[in-house]
């Protein structure tokens, strides 16, 4: 890339380390960047500082906040007798989407992946057993990835919370809404027979 006058070769490569950016969008981006007016770039700018220096992890459930307990937290509308883990701040939106659970959370910022050198003392899995621990909790729902990992996680946090009489839950996956029979693999179907309920 010597064409590129050295700060905007900085540029693209600072973009190509954005995940799932290649050289090509990292270009697009840069060569966007600096198309916007002073003030515009400025703002944008301005907006990663602020977001990288003013947002922290919740005290209770580790998702992202701007300070104090997130919004979740702080509500008395949710129910604080359910907690829901997830590998992600982006898993709590999406359940949040849904508008059909009504409890607490708890981020676990990652799964554990020997794989990637990532094991329990890496995830936010203490704060979990002492927010069980506390009492009051009567159900944890286990919402993290249908995967190797995710799996292994789920299994690994239901026997460290077996001690504490909680019921342990895990999401319940299967064929998806307009998938086909056809094309589901077998741990997918046997998931779904498994999975099944009365009508």
């Amino acid at each position: 890339m010597e064409h590129f006058p050295a700060p905007l070769e900085k540029l693209v490569e600072q973009f190509a380390k954005l995940p799932g950016i290649g050289s090509k969008s990292a270009q697009r981006l840069a060569f966007y960047v600096l198309g916007l007016p002073e003030a515009e770039a400025r703002e944008f700018a301005d907006a990663i500082l602020d977001a990288k220096r003013s947002v922290t992890c919740c005290p209770v459930c580790q998702n992202f906040t701007a300070g104090g307990l997130c919004p979740i937290c702080a509500s008395p509308k949710r129910d604080a007798s359910t907690i829901c883990v997830v590998a992600d701040p982006r898993d709590v939106a999406a359940m949040e989407r849904s508008r059909e659970y009504n409890g607490r959370y708890h981020v676990l910022h990652g799964v554990i992946s020997p794989m990637n050198h990532v094991g329990p003392d890496d995830l936010s899995i203490k704060s979990l057993v002492e927010r069980v621990a506390q009492g009051g909790v009567q159900e944890v729902i286990m919402a993290t990835n249908p995967d190797t990992e995710g799996e292994a996680t789920a299994m690994y946090l239901a026997r460290l919370l077996k001690p504490f009489d909680v019921r342990v839950t895990r999401l319940a996956y299967g064929i998806p809404v307009g998938g086909h029979l056809e094309f589901a693999d077998d741990a997918t179907l046997m998931r779904a027979l498994e999975g099944r309920r009365e009508m």
